[in-house]
């Protein structure tokens, strides 16, 4: 396992810039995970670091070695896509070996690591099939196994499990934690499913239109964003945004009064001052309302969603940014009742509408 360090790295296509000078330190062993909207430029990343695109600007350094002029086979990294791209002539022992069988390795040492690394992923039984005898989860472990037989100093994992169903990516994903844990590799990790994201990472890398809005632990991330995206795309649901006027402020708090709840205020914490009047937004989690809660704010739920352990409940469902309350499994509101829903202002927090910086 190696480290793996961005410096300054840009890239074009033509006019166009797609990664914006991004500098990023991914630890040996950890397990990073580049997350963001489609378009953000997280697989042309992971693509600059593979080798498979060349940077117009900046280095990428593996270990000790530049390698930003190396050829992608000669990193020392290993990539596992998408799609499984496995050959289906070919046996799924053939398939793991095959890129190693190229390079002239030894067919006894081919044969040890293949055998070994279908132990780990639990491939034994398979290594005779094909790849139409598999299922989606085979393939992909399949893909996997491939790259595990290379023994890279990095892996690299661009959106892997995309072609599962719901069901088979919750196993997978699963799996792919457990082999860091066994192999202690560094992996970097593509997706725009924060959720993967946040159960797999020992660092999260939220990017925006080929820039890093912020790096760091997923906890960290989840509760101290630096900016209104961030806020919003870490957390399932989203982070409610609540349009707001201060009132007051000092002795480390800030009073917002809500501007679409009548009479609705709270005293956010902050460790500077505000000007009375100044607009803002206040981000508060549905997942932090609760019934013991000190601020509360009036509404009407139009929608429930009841998923067993827990209930959300909708209100302004037919606006571009509904309010999101978590109910409860035993909430017994209906769909259309006003009920009066208390927080805890502590856990709010405070965003310009404008730059979308966090208010701290």
């Amino acid at each position: 396992m190696a480290d793996v360090q961005l410096r300054d790295l840009k890239k074009s296509f033509g006019s166009v810039d797609v990664i914006h000078g991004v500098d990023l330190s991914i630890e040996a062993g950890e397990f990073a995970v580049f997350v963001g909207p489609s378009g953000c430029g997280k697989s042309t990343l992971l693509r600059l670091v593979a080798g498979l695109e060349e940077a117009s600007a900046g280095t990428v350094a593996i270990g000790e070695e530049d390698v930003t002029q190396v050829e992608p086979a000669d990193r020392g990294v290993a990539m596992v896509f998408q799609s499984y791209a496995l050959y289906p002539h070919m046996t799924v022992e053939e398939n793991m070996g095959f890129g190693l069988k190229m390079t002239g390795a030894n067919p006894d040492m081919v044969r040890e690591r293949v055998h070994k690394a279908a132990a780990i992923l639990h491939l034994e039984q398979l290594l005779q099939r094909k790849p139409k005898q598999l299922s989606g989860g085979q393939r992909q472990r399949v893909a996997i196994g491939r790259a595990i037989v290379r023994e890279p100093k990095v892996f690299l994992f661009d959106e892997p499990l995309s072609n599962l169903d719901a069901e088979l990516r919750v196993k997978m994903r699963l799996e792919i934690a457990k082999l860091h844990n066994d192999l202690g590799a560094t992996m970097i990790y593509v997706t725009h499913d924060q959720v993967e994201a946040m159960t797999l990472a020992d660092k999260i890398v939220v990017l925006r239109a080929g820039r890093i809005e912020q790096a760091g632990a997923p906890l960290d991330l989840y509760s101290d964003p630096d900016n209104l995206f961030v806020a919003g795309f870490i957390g399932s649901p989203k982070m409610n945004f609540l349009r707001g006027t201060v009132t007051a402020s000092g002795n480390g708090t800030a009073t917002v009064a809500l501007t679409d709840f009548d009479g609705a205020a709270a005293s956010v914490p902050m460790s500077g001052t505000l000007k009375k009047d100044t607009p803002v937004l206040m981000g508060i989690r549905p997942e932090h309302f609760s019934a013991d809660g000190s601020a509360s704010l009036e509404t009407r739920i139009e929608v429930i969603e009841d998923l067993g352990g827990v209930s959300y409940g909708y209100s302004g469902a037919d606006t571009d940014e509904p309010l999101t309350i978590a109910l409860g499994e035993h909430h017994g509101v209906k769909p259309g009742q006003a009920i009066t829903a208390h927080f805890d202002p502590k856990r709010a927090m405070l965003f310009e509408p404008e730059s979308e910086r966090r208010i701290r």
